[in-house]
């Protein structure tokens, strides 16, 4: 627990400085004096949840990446967004194996179709923006709301439509799993 305590003065300063934020300014936005942030962060102030609060609130951080708290047994997702050949990719699914969810962010310059081909089912729902699917002989295009499903052994290439970026999440089985649709509609 010292331990832990101990870092927070050196992790306030770095958060600080990092974002080149001033002791001023942040006493400022805090309400906290500047002696007592230079004191936190040179270890001769105890942190207090007082102190901290508004500290997180002024950075908009969470007030566990301000102690350091360990996220064994955090139950919440954290994602890393990847840049997957200039999209951005954030894996959903913690699991390797079976279906896979991401969520995906596909710049307006994506819009020109490279038709692939590969093993696995996919299925695609539109959050933002205007999807392009281009599926063998098919050339459709979803907007916010739509969804598609698909086969991937099949010629297939999605983008922007060309008017701005698109959101989508999507699911993915390898081995050609579909997703099991147990409500249907009624005709």
């Amino acid at each position: 627990m010292d331990d832990v305590i101990a870092q927070v003065g050196p992790r306030l300063k770095r958060l600080r400085t990092d974002r080149g934020v001033t002791l001023a300014a942040l006493a400022e936005a805090t309400g906290i004096s500047k002696s007592t942030l230079s004191r936190l962060e040179s270890g001769q102030r105890r942190p207090s949840l007082e102190l901290l609060l508004p500290i997180a609130q002024a950075h908009q951080v969470p007030l566990d990446e301000l102690v350091g708290a360990p996220e064994v047994g955090d139950p919440r997702v954290r994602v890393v967004a990847r840049n997957v050949n200039g999209r951005t990719v954030l894996p959903l699914t913690r699991q390797p194996g079976g279906l896979q969810a991401y969520k995906m962010v596909i710049p307006a310059d994506q819009c020109e179709p490279e038709p692939r081909t590969h093993e696995g089912y996919e299925w695609m729902y539109v959050l933002s923006g205007r999807l392009r699917l281009v599926l063998a002989d098919h050339d459709l295009v979803l907007g916010a709301g739509e969804a598609a499903e698909f086969d991937t052994r099949l010629p297939h290439w999605f983008g922007s439509a060309g008017d701005g970026p698109v959101e989508i999440l999507s699911l993915f089985g390898r081995q050609g799993e579909r997703m099991h649709v147990r409500a249907k509609p009624k005709k």
